[in-house]
């Protein structure tokens, strides 16, 4: 298949080229079915010549072209009108009436706050020029209208409120945020280009509009993609400041499968300054090795990391609920453990070759001792919880 996406170096463009390239040389085979062959990229610096040999030869055709922040209102109508009217003459000029999509905006819509914006209005008229296309060639068309978009690569300062919140948190810069109620319809980056992708595969999600809504139906004149979220302002803040704060505090939130959450923290890492890619921990240093906190969650416990010199032992304790890990990655252990009232000792012999988890029973006291006489012990450790020191739940009493 021979895919042409104009405006190819915007926000949408580069992240669906990049995923284009991926089915092309095989690095995504997730998509068995989808053959991508040749990716013409087009945008303004492209050579207009190029456009009409793209045109002739396309299979499939995403126009992301289009005007954003003009000089002049009049700008809207021609970069996001005229373009598309271009585009559309050419492949009728070549008799392509191969499937067109159309990145249009959910302004195009005119009603509650987006009125008679002049954004709007062009958007409209892009539709209704794609529609009529159809109808006079019957080149199937695909009119995507795009609420609020967010993910890695979009311009902060531009019409991103997401992407500005991103980038002035990861380099330490005010957000103003003048009514946190307002809730915005956000679509995730990635989430578009599935959805592309589903419609290079003939499966686009198609629907009709009740209002500002997507009501989905196999005959909708429409097209949209069936996963956004709707967020309110101080929500997004929030959650920013503690993906802000996670170097200084070691937790990560709460970040479920497909939640907006996991979502937005890969955006705000996408926006990290070097300076901020990486950053030191705590060691805590005594006689006998060090400890260290490596991540904290808020539901699923922390992670950490022990390194004990030859011949030492550590833990002797034991907790009520508490349970843990113990993953040696380097050197070689004893792992006992005892419950409480009983002289049963469970014994485990480990080492970095062959790692093993052993479970830290709750109600068992138990202890690590390095085997090594010259080599120091590394192990990797879980605890179903971040370490309280107002209630450690941890007890010394040796094995």
């Amino acid at each position: 298949m021979k895919i042409l996406v104009t405006g190819a170096k915007g926000f949408v463009g580069r992240n669906l080229c990049e995923n284009l390239k991926n089915l092309r040389e095989g690095k995504n085979r997730t998509r068995p079915a989808l053959a991508v062959d040749e990716i013409y990229e087009y945008d303004l610096d492209t050579d207009p010549a190029l456009l009409d040999e793209y045109c002739a030869k396309a299979d499939f055709v995403f126009n992301l072209a289009g005007v954003n922040r003009p000089k002049n209102e009049a700008e809207f109508m021609q970069g996001n009108f005229g373009f598309a009217s271009t585009l559309l003459d050419t492949l009728k000029r070549h008799g392509n009436t191969c499937p067109v999509m159309l990145s249009s905006s959910i302004q195009a819509t005119l009603i509650g706050r987006y009125g008679q914006s002049d954004y709007g209005k062009s958007k409209l008229a892009g539709e209704e020029l794609f529609f009529d296309y159809s109808k006079k060639t019957g080149a199937p068309v695909l009119v995507y209208r795009f609420p609020n978009l967010f993910g890695k690569w979009c311009r902060p300062n531009y019409n991103s409120a997401v992407a500005t919140f991103c980038y002035n948190m990861a380099h330490d810069l005010p957000i103003t945020v003048n009514d946190r109620a307002t809730e915005l319809e956000l679509l995730y980056i990635d989430d578009l280009i599935e959805e592309m992708l589903d419609a290079l595969e003939s499966r686009p999600h198609r629907c009709d509009y009740d209002g500002l809504t997507p009501v989905f139906s196999a005959q909708g004149r429409y097209c949209a993609a069936p996963v956004t979220h709707k967020v309110s302002l101080g929500e997004i803040v929030d959650l920013l400041q503690k993906f802000h704060d996670q170097p200084r505090t070691l937790v990560v939130p709460a970040i479920p499968a497909g939640s907006f959450a996991k979502k937005l923290y890969s955006t705000y890492l996408s926006y990290l300054p070097k300076e901020k890619a990486a950053f030191p921990l705590k060691v805590n240093t005594d006689a006998r090795g060090s400890f260290t906190e490596l991540l904290k969650t808020e539901n699923c416990g922390q992670f950490s990391v022990n390194i004990s010199k030859p011949g030492i032992t550590k833990g002797q304790h034991w907790h009520n609920t508490k349970w843990e890990f113990f993953i040696v990655v380097a050197g070689r252990a004893l792992i006992q453990e005892r419950r409480v009232d009983s002289d049963e000792v469970l014994e485990f012999t480990v080492s970095g070759d062959e790692p093993t988890a052993v479970q830290m029973l709750p109600g068992y006291t138990h202890n690590i001792i390095n085997l090594s006489d010259t080599e120091d012990l590394i192990t990797l450790m879980w605890a179903n919880e971040p370490f309280d020191p107002a209630k450690p739940d941890t007890f010394g009493l040796p094995v």
